[in-house]
């Protein structure tokens, strides 16, 4: 059962994050207040995909101070969902883009294997094999079966220029990030970037690679980067524009 919309009265928000139900631009969204000792004002966020929402709070702010602040950016969120696509289950007949091309999708059930990359009728495919119930499966698989192959090439191009060795890669589905590295050189992508164009493959690669040398954001993080990848800015806007797009399409029954 879904939790109840908010009730009026001025209660404080305390830890564990409230959960609740808001209604917004036609849509009931899962909204997650969460308190942050160190926030100094309140922060609102779309989950990718439009799967929900999450408000970061000052501690001890009361429900109604949430719930005049997300009236106000209620055009704002209207704007921001209507653009969003509805979370579509890959399946039989829809287009997903491998590399920034939209290809269709095909099952053929009776032949054995996974997945093929062809053209039918000049058209780019992709054709998944065997009992339809693996389908969105076997294509999250293939998915990071690809995103091994392009990234780790691209990580040793890039780490070689840095003169920084990466300690191990790993493959993730994450939700609220593309991709990471930790202080220990642990570098971390999610597989559906290989839905991405090359270039913005090669940025995000880039951008991970360059946090071997530098971890923040700073002037010369951002150098190193375009030194890396000399179309960051394009591909960092192309990432930040399209990135919930793929982000909202489900590989689960």
């Amino acid at each position: 059962m879904l939790p109840r919309p908010f009730k009026r009265a001025p209660l404080k928000v305390t830890a564990p994050p409230v959960e609740q139900i808001h209604r917004v631009a036609g849509r009931e969204l899962l909204l997650k207040i969460v308190e942050n000792a160190r926030a100094r004002r309140l922060t609102l966020r779309i989950a990718p995909g439009g799967a929900g929402l999450r408000v970061t709070i000052p501690p001890g702010l009361s429900l109604r101070e949430v719930e005049r602040f997300l009236a106000r950016h209620e055009g704002w969120l209207e704007e921001r969902l209507k653009k969003l696509p509805d979370r579509p289950l890959v399946r039989p007949g829809i287009k997903i883009p491998l590399r920034g091309v939209p290809h269709l999708i095909v099952h053929e059930p009776s032949r054995r294997g996974t997945v093929d990359v062809t053209t039918i009728d000049g058209q780019p495919a992709l054709v998944v094999k065997g009992d339809r119930r693996h389908l969105p499966r076997r294509l999250a698989d293939f998915l990071k079966r690809e995103a091994r192959r392009d990234i780790e090439m691209l990580v040793a191009r890039h780490t070689e220029r840095v003169g920084r060795r990466a300690r191990a890669i790993r493959y993730r589905d994450t939700t609220s990030r593309w991709g990471s590295c930790t202080s220990d050189g642990t570098l971390s992508f999610s597989w559906r970037i290989m839905m991405a164009p090359p270039g913005v493959i090669d940025y995000l690669v880039a951008h991970e690679v360059a946090h071997l040398k530098e971890m923040n954001h700073g002037s010369r993080f951002w150098k190193l980067c375009k030194e890396l990848c000399p179309d960051t800015e394009r591909c960092k806007a192309w990432l930040k524009r399209n990135g919930m797009a793929l982000q909202a399409i489900s590989f689960s029954e």
